[in-house]
């Protein structure tokens, strides 16, 4: 947690209680992540509990594609009405999901409600995102971020683990009632600390930006999602979603140029920094997917863990990343120079995922343990520090606008992280008899694609310009 004098120094609108607000917007955000992963540990019980085996994927994926499209919309409904009060409604519309997930007697009845729950997620990391920003000056961004940044890791890797405990011990209704106590505490604690003033938007919201903006991100991952597995790429389902995503595209871009009040302001894309720092947030999004979901699968596959196991067995991973994070957050806000780390950590991640390329059957999970820690360092170096540049790029004015597209863009990229590594993995297994052995003996393979994409992240995050312009302080280092 933010530490006392972190909070003391910072300058936040007055009547805010900073480490009690921070706690609530924290805990938010530990919400939404953790219910992208705490279920699919659970699946098999609920399938037995529920039926409707075929459909059983959409629990996990109705919430992530709910959460993703509606992502970049809370942005500009906080600017209106304010961080505070959307929170709020954000949470409780989380936690009435959460209710509605427990209580569900069918498959449908329990993927409408992760649909309700995802609605609710889409703002739980986005507004504590802004609103952190907000409440502490610039010089502390980074470092107040590196803490979101350990949440995620932590959320994301621990989801099964907490995910299997809870269902061991008192079944699988209880992964979402545990969210009711945790979501009234966020409600409680950001209601009574949480004073910004109203940004001031006044303009209607883009209504008609959003629909469009959350449809083309809907088709594309069903595309993802679909393609190349359920349906063959050239079937008329996935062709026809190939060309509602351009459609769409086309059409909110549109609607963006002509919006009194957009969503997504094009001019935000003349920044030279914005230009590269959203699509690595993307790119970067999708190599987090990536691993997040199939190390586990490994640690299974090759070593006979459990889910439990496998969830403590990725400790090196999560708590370098949650270390690294936090420490390089405390010191790039010291300095203001984000570009040498950016670096540094798309470097160290074409490192870590080449070593884990390289992975045989005979590996020790000692040398496994090192290269994940590795893959750690690079991803605790990347992941909120980009969203700072981002950031700090934008004016006053653009700063939710632009904060909401870092994280939704890093929210799409791990979606389609996890489906594209899914789609090679599923073709590496062609032609081979389906058994443990077999994934463990493709995933090094599936693994190897992380180098390039991360070599991708080398490139961009050195077409960064040196030096981003702030509104407030002139000129904050890259």
């Amino acid at each position: 947690m933010v530490s006392a004098d972190l909070a003391q120094t910072a300058a936040p609108s007055k009547g805010s209680n900073v480490p009690l607000a921070t706690a609530g917007l924290l805990i938010g955000m530990l919400l939404s992540v953790l219910d992208q992963t705490v279920v699919a540990i659970a699946l098999p019980d609920i399938a037995a509990d529920l039926g409707g085996m075929d459909a059983i994927g959409w629990i996990v994926t109705s919430y992530m594609l709910a959460s993703t499209a509606t992502g970049a919309l809370y942005g500009r409904i906080s600017d209106r009405f304010g961080r505070r009060q959307v929170f709020v409604t954000a949470v409780a519309v989380f936690v009435v999901g959460s209710a509605l997930c427990g209580l569900a007697q069918t498959t449908p009845q329990l993927i409408a409600a992760r649909t309700t729950q995802g609605f609710g997620a889409g703002a739980l990391f986005v507004l504590p995102t802004i609103a952190l920003s907000e409440l502490y000056p610039q010089h502390l961004r980074s470092r107040v971020q590196g803490f979101t940044g350990g949440v995620f890791a932590l959320a994301s890797v621990g989801g099964p683990l907490a995910g299997g405990a809870i269902t061991d011990a008192w079944g699988w209704r209880w992964i979402f009632y545990i969210n009711l106590p945790l979501g009234l505490l966020a409600m409680a604690l950001t209601a009574f600390a949480l004073r910004l003033p109203k940004p001031g938007g006044d303009g209607k919201v883009d209504l008609a930006g959003a629909v469009l903006i959350a449809g083309a991100t809907v088709s594309l991952l069903l595309v993802a999602e679909w393609g190349g597995r359920t349906y063959a790429w050239t079937s008329g389902v996935i062709l026809a979603l190939i060309g509602a995503v351009a459609v769409l595209a086309a059409l909110f871009g549109w609607r963006e140029r002509r919006a009194a009040n957009p969503l997504l302001p094009l001019r935000l894309f003349a920044d030279p920094t914005l230009r590269v720092a959203l699509p690595a947030t993307a790119l970067l999004g999708a190599l987090l997917g990536g691993s997040i979901v199939y190390l586990p699968t490994y640690l299974q596959a090759a070593y006979g863990m459990g889910a439990t196991q496998a969830g403590l067995a990725l400790n090196p991973y999560v708590l370098t990343f949650m270390a690294v994070s936090s420490l390089a957050g405390a010191r790039i806000g010291a300095s203001g120079r984000f570009k040498p780390y950016l670096i540094a950590g798309a470097a160290i991640a074409v490192l870590g995922f080449a070593l884990l390329s390289r992975l045989t059957p005979d590996t020790p999970y000692a040398l496994l343990a090192v290269e994940i820690a590795v893959l750690g360092v690079g991803f605790g170096l990347l992941m909120q520090n980009l969203v700072v540049v981002a950031q700090n790029a934008a004016s006053p004015a653009d700063l939710a606008a632009t904060t909401s597209a870092a994280v939704s863009v890093r929210g799409l990229g791990l979606s389609l992280g996890v489906a594209v590594f899914g789609t090679l993995l599923a073709r590496e297994l062609q032609g081979r008899a389906p058994s443990p052995v077999a994934t463990a003996a493709a995933l090094p393979d599936v693994l190897f694609w992380g180098a390039p994409a991360a070599a991708v992240l080398v490139a961009l995050m050195a077409l960064l310009p040196r030096t981003a312009r702030h509104p407030t302080s002139g000129e904050a280092t890259a």
